[in-house]
This record gives C-alpha cells, structure tokens and sequence, in this order.
C-alpha cells in the first residue's frame, strides 16, 4: 500500500488513499522530514533481521531465566513438547479416528507410489512408518498426513532410472534412492536451519497448478501399463512416447482380465468420490474405498487364480518393519553426486508441496505455521527416513484432505497411522501377495484427477494472462518432455516474470478528481483532470539499476507525448513535472543518477522537477547523494496536492 499521509494520491494498487477529501485539506506548516542517519551495520543488522528474522524468534527468550531458555529451545526444535501439556483424551479420539482413516488410504497409496518410483511396494510402506513418526516430533501442522506423493515419485522415478536401470539393478537402484532421499533431507533443513524458506517462493502459484496437471497427467498415462496390462512399457515419461508404447502394443492385444479389474474397480474409486464429493459428510466413503477395492480384488484373484491367466501381481511384499540402510547410502563415488543433484531437486519440490498443503490447512483453521520449523521438521524426518529404509516423502494433499475432514486434532493422526503401518508390515503384508497391479493403477488415477485444478486455472486465465502463460508452460513441459524439464520451464517463466516486473515497472499520468484533494490515475478514472502547465506521473515499483534507465525514458516519454498534445491542440506548455514516488520503497545509485539525467533533460526544456512524498529510504539517499541540493528543498513535497498548490494555485482552483 502507499506510505502517503495525504489525501493527494492513489496508491500503485489502485486504490485511493483518502485522509482529506475536500480542498479545505491542506498540509501548510509539515514538510518531507529526513529519518535520523543510521549506520552502515545498523542498515546491515536491519536488513538481516527482515530477511531471516521477520517472525522476530527471539522475542520468547528476553528476560528469561537459563532454565526457562532452554525449555524454549527444546520446545523450538520439538514443538510437541509445547502443544502436548495441553493435550486432551478429547482431542485424541478426534486425532485417533483421523489416523485410521488415513491409514487404510495410505497403504494402497503407498504400494502404487512406490511403484510409481520403481521401487519395492515395502519401501513405500516403509515411507510412512518413520517419517510420520519424526514430523509428529518436530512439524508445526496439525493437519498434514505425511509420506510418499504421487509427484514427487514419479520425479523421483524418472530422475533414477535416467542414472541406473531398476530393472537390471534393482540393489544399486534402491542404494541411489536412499541416497537421494538423505541429501533431500540435507537440503530442506539447511533451508530450514538457515531460514532460507524464501527461496521456495520463487515458484509461482500458477506454475506450481500448471506443474501439477501435467504431472497428473503423466501419472494417469504411466498407469496404462498396469491398467492395460501391457508387459513391455516405455520408460519414458512424454505423452508422446508413452502414446507410441500403448499403441504399439495394442496390435499384440491387451490382458482383458487385467483390464476388467482395472475398469471395474476404477469406476468403484469414481462413483465414491463422487459421492464423497456431493456430501462431506461422507467423506470415509472415499477414504476407505482404496483399502476395500484392494482387499476385495487380492480376494478375487487369489481364488480365481487370475494371475495365471496374465494378470500381473505384485507378488512378494517384505515382511518386518524398516532394516537400516545407513551403510546402502553412497558416501563416496560417481553416484554420490548424482544422489545430490537428483536430493536436491527432489527436496525442493517436496519442500513446495508440504508447506503449500500446510497453509492451505492452516488457514482453514486460522493458525500458523512455522515456515522454517517446517522446512527442519521435513529434511530430519527425510534424513532419518533415508538411513530408514525409506524414499523422500512430503505432505499429501489426498490424505491430508481427509486428515482434516475426519477430525485431526494434532500430529498424533500421523503416529496412529504410523502404528497401523507397523502392525501392516508385521502381520499383513503376506496377504497383498495377490494384489494385482491394475488396482493399484487404479487407485492412482483416481487420486490424481484432483491434481488438474481446472477452475484455479480458468481463474488465473481471467486474473493475470501472464500467470497462465506460466501455467501452460509448466504443463506442457511436464507432458511434452518430462518431469524434470517442466519443473524448470516452471521456474524458469516465474522468474522472467519477476525480472519482467523488475526491469519494466508500471507508471502513470495522474489527474485531479474533481472537488477533492486526490490526484489518481486518468486511465483508471477518466474524469479525473489533468492540471494545465503540469503533468503529474507515478512511479509504481522501487527505481534499481535494473529499470532505472526505463523509469527515465518512459517519463520522457510521457512528456513527449503530451508536449505533441498541446501542440496539436494548442494548449498552455507543460512547465512542471511533479514525480509522486510514494510508491517507491528504495532507490540505488542508477536511480539517483537517472534522476539527475531526468533533471538534465527536463532543464533544457525549461521544465522544473518535482518531488512528491518520497519515502524515509528513498529522502534519505536523495540527500546523501546531494540530490536534494541539486533539485532545491523547495521541490520536495509532502503531496501532490501541495506541490500543484505551489506552483499551480490557480490550476488548482480551478481543476
């Protein structure tokens, strides 16, 4: 918003800023103040502080005793010893339904996920095993179910088997997975430990929605292969090769029994959605259908013996709880680097995702998260879960949908769970020797049709067209290319857009509204009146090396065009340029040089400069650099109000 203390601007949202109305409103007697001088590691710590520090940390630990820091600082880093004092019987019962019924969504979930990433289904029970049981610890959400997501392992997936076969090396494979999975880990806390969260916002929503449907879709076309039963399938994830795989195979015929399955219970998985989806009150409904139309199909095919006719299983499920794997991550040789690049990529995104999922749950609640606290809570449990047995996980949108529609209260949701995982990989999983592949596609494709978020991006189609040209270029680039490529054609257009903005910042004539003191944007409000011998322009961005030069030329610009006006129509010369920079939070040195270019320039034309509500940063280096005395104090205004009323008093009456 606009810093201006008057009613004699508009701030560079749009909207007008209103202290005075009426002409009787004046500011005679104030003038631009300058700010007390401060020094170079004053700035410094300042900077610091709003960068790393905006939450203010520290403000807990003053005036506390020693022992009173410490229990602080524990309850920092385990934020479960804070909440749990005022845990409640009540509050579990909500907490302990919330976690079975995400259990019985996240088993199938789990086995179709690792599959996803090819990897051995145990390991993707695994994943929701310890993870959970550490976030629980050390998470600020109390609403996010944690483990492996669709996304992040096809990402994970596809970046993997670009390095080793997991077909042919299945051992080594793993060993890179857990690899990657602990330098995720690595990455997410250091962000976290060094409140680097920021980063992460360098993805745009719009990129994030379009990065998401394309990777939906290529999750729903990976899922042909179980669904078809088509034995030899692309690896490749492009919409193109996966089409030409399908296609190919088709003329050697499909396993109808395979896709009877797949169909069948398919159309179960919808029919509940949707029912789920009409009435929010039956969202077990969908909750629970996964676990059902797995149980029901094991049960089929183990007495039908389908599984001979061609009806691919999932066989063999490893029995036991996570063995350590520590010693199976590659500390050392040409996979150690690959671990790292393929970690890093894969924490960001699963960074993006949880803390995304955390807030929206948040909001609904009204309570805050930690960004940070998040950010440590998921890199430990990933670098636990690595030494776990367990790939890169993140928050989950499906089940942390139903955590929050089945009453979670707490974390303790995810510890239920994560006990209900454990008693399944004691004593259960024998009995998914049977499961066939196509339920498990299934299962997927349902989840992941919520992931193409249609309405969000006809809306930022009506908003913004330069979002949805973010949108389509991460959506292509996922379904065109790969994961990988959409992931940075995302980043990629959310930082031109920033640069766009940086280097060409918006800027506008301003008019008076008739019988006030407000000078606003004549596009905007064409009744609002240009003030004859003075054009008025609004800078609407900080004025940096990046677009100092624009900033110049555009106003030069303006006054050109409206010097060609006045010819045409032979109206009085313009004689005053008043800049009103309320909006301008900062300047630099390119700035203040463009300023004394613009000054030059306007000098020659026998145009005297003006200065409108400049800010405490942007006053300050204007003095510094000696620009005050150049352009006279008596060119610095509070308002624009006060400078037409200066120089302009009978245009002012009359306007």
């Amino acid at each position: 918003m606009s810093r201006t203390m008057s009613g004699g601007s508009e701030d560079f949202n749009g909207n007008i800023s209103r202290t005075g109305s009426h002409r009787q409103t004046d500011h005679h007697g104030y003038k631009v103040r300058f700010p007390p001088a401060k020094g170079l590691f004053t700035e410094l710590a300042e900077g610091v502080k709003e960068t790393f520090f905006a939450n203010d940390p520290l403000r807990e630990y003053k005036d506390q005793p020693r022992s009173k820091k410490l229990w602080l600082s524990l309850a920092h880093l385990f934020p479960v010893l804070d909440w749990a004092r005022s845990y409640t019987f009540g509050m579990f019962k909500g907490d302990f339904v919330a976690g079975l019924t995400i259990a019985s969504l996240c088993i199938p979930q789990d086995i179709g996920y690792a599959k996803l990433a090819f990897l051995p289904a145990h390991v993707g029970l695994y994943s929701s095993f310890v993870p959970p049981l550490v976030y629980a610890a050390m998470g600020t959400s109390r609403d996010i179910a944690i483990g492996p997501a669709a996304v992040l392992s096809l990402l994970l997936g596809t970046l993997l088997q670009e390095e080793i076969n997991p077909a042919t090396n299945p051992h080594e494979y793993s060993r890179l997975a857990f690899t990657a999975t602990f330098f995720a880990g690595i990455t997410q806390a250091m962000l976290g430990f060094f409140r680097l969260g920021f980063i992460i916002e360098f993805l745009s929503h719009a990129a994030i929605v379009g990065f998401m449907a394309g990777a939906a879709i290529t999750i729903g076309l990976q899922q042909l292969k179980g669904f078809l039963g088509i034995a030899k399938f692309t690896k490749k994830s492009d919409i193109i090769s996966v089409m030409e795989s399908v296609w190919g195979n088709v003329h050697h015929g499909c396993n109808w029994q395979t896709i009877l399955i797949g169909a069948s219970f398919l159309a179960f998985l919808l029919t509940t959605k949707y029912i789920a989806k009409k009435n929010k009150k039956l969202f077990w409904v969908s909750a629970i259908a996964p676990l059902i139309s797995l149980i029901v199909s094991t049960f089929c095919v183990f007495i039908t013996r389908a599984d001979k006719q061609g009806v691919a299983i999932v066989k063999d499920i490893k029995e036991g709880i996570n063995p350590p794997s520590f010693h199976l991550i590659y500390w050392s040789g040409p996979y150690l680097a690959k671990g790292f690049r393929i970690g890093v990529v894969a924490g960001m995104v699963g960074l993006t995702e949880a803390i995304a999922i955390g807030r929206t749950f948040a909001a609904m609640k009204d309570y805050q998260i930690d960004g940070n606290k998040e950010m440590l809570a998921l890199g430990t449990m990933n670098i636990v879960g690595s030494m776990t047995s367990c790939y890169v996980g993140t928050g989950s949108m499906s089940r942390s949908a139903v955590n929050y529609m089945a009453g979670c209260k707490t974390a303790i949701s995810n510890v239920v769970m994560a006990i209900v995982v454990m008693l399944t990989l004691l004593l259960v999983t024998p009995l998914f020797k049977y499961t066939p592949n196509a339920i498990l596609a299934s299962i997927i494709i349902m989840i992941v049709v919520s992931l193409v978020d249609y309405e969000t991006a006809y809306l930022i189609w009506k908003v913004d067209k330069m979002d949805f040209m973010a949108l389509l270029g991460a959506f292509f680039g996922v379904v065109f290319a790969s994961v990988e490529h959409g992931l940075l054609i995302a980043v990629a257009i959310s930082l031109g857009k920033i640069l766009l903005q940086v280097t060409r910042p918006r800027t506008a004539l301003l008019g008076n509204l008739p019988r006030t003191t407000i000078y606003t944007n004549v596009e905007q409000y064409p009744e609002a009146s240009k003030v004859p011998g003075v054009m008025i322009v609004r800078v609407d961005s900080a004025i940096y090396f990046t677009n100092s030069n624009y900033v110049k030329e555009r106003i030069l610009r303006w006054l050109r065009d409206e010097e060609e006006q006045q010819q045409e129509q032979k109206l009085s010369k313009t004689e005053f340029l008043i800049v009103e920079l309320s909006p301008v939070t900062d300047i630099d040195t390119s700035g203040i040089h463009a300023l004394e270019e613009l000054l030059k320039a306007l000098e020659k034309r026998k145009i005297q400069l003006i200065l409108a509500n400049p800010g405490p940063a942007v006053i300050q280096k204007l003095r510094s650099a000696k620009f005050t005395d150049l352009i006279g104090d008596d060119k610095i205004f509070l308002s624009v109000d006060d400078a037409v009323k200066k120089f302009a008093p009978k245009s002012a009456l009359n306007v």
